[in-house]
């Protein structure tokens, strides 16, 4: 695998967008409202998504750059796909109108709206070299469902919901349930969508690959 400068600066700049604006709304929250609890901020699923692509582009920047990748990076990058793109539904969906501890408008945008749109464009310029697998996808929805399980249990406990759609009592916990089944019926059909995405990686030209490919192609006419 060729090292890739370009695709690497290009996850570089947005990890550290994207860890710019967490530290920055996080902050400015903790400076500016009384009695602030930072456990809140970190229960949001905007900012773990948004954590998990932090992390995901800064790692696969490094690959990148040195060339190499793995089996579990290309994983981890799919996961961090259907989250953020959860996040950027839902948020559009559903959120847009409703406080969510992004009070900051540039940071807002970046969380809401840049991170889940680069993220996407970065897997289609940089499909995974093996396909992924239904199976193997399924393996994404656990931390939905692990998020939805803390939410609900923490909820009572800290007086706090980090979404009206998760807050039974607003509209009861039938609402709750009906909307997490939605949520739920949209991740697994990402999940599905991403998995069937790795089929187009032998039809797609790979960032890494497609100079040397166009090179053969040369010395076969040549020859």
């Amino acid at each position: 695998m060729t090292a890739n400068r370009g695709l690497a600066l290009f996850r570089f700049f947005f990890a550290a967008l994207c860890l710019l604006a967490l530290v920055v709304q996080y902050t400015s929250n903790a400076l500016t409202i009384e009695n602030y609890r930072s456990l809140n901020f970190f229960s949001f699923f905007t900012v773990e998504s948004n954590i998990l692509a932090t992390a995901t582009f800064a790692v696969a920047g490094w690959y990148a750059w040195q060339g190499t990748n793995s089996r579990w990076l290309e994983l981890l990058r799919g996961a961090a796909v259907m989250y953020m793109t959860v996040t950027g539904i839902t948020y559009s969906l559903l959120l847009s109108d409703i406080e969510v501890d992004t009070a900051i408008g540039w940071v807002n945008v970046v969380l809401h709206y840049t991170m889940p749109t680069v993220i996407v464009i970065d897997w289609l310029v940089d499909l995974p070299r093996t396909r992924i697998t239904l199976k193997e996808s399924l393996i994404w929805l656990a931390f939905p469902l692990a998020y939805l399980v803390y939410s609900l249990i923490r909820g009572p406990i800290a007086d706090w919901y980090p979404y009206p759609f998760l807050d039974p009592r607003i509209s009861g916990y039938g609402q709750v349930a009906v909307m997490s089944l939605v949520i739920a019926v949209l991740a697994f059909a990402l999940a599905v969508i991403i998995a069937l995405s790795t089929k187009l990686q032998n039809t797609v030209p790979h960032p890494a690959t497609a100079p040397a490919t166009g090179r053969r192609k040369v010395t076969s006419e040549k020859a």
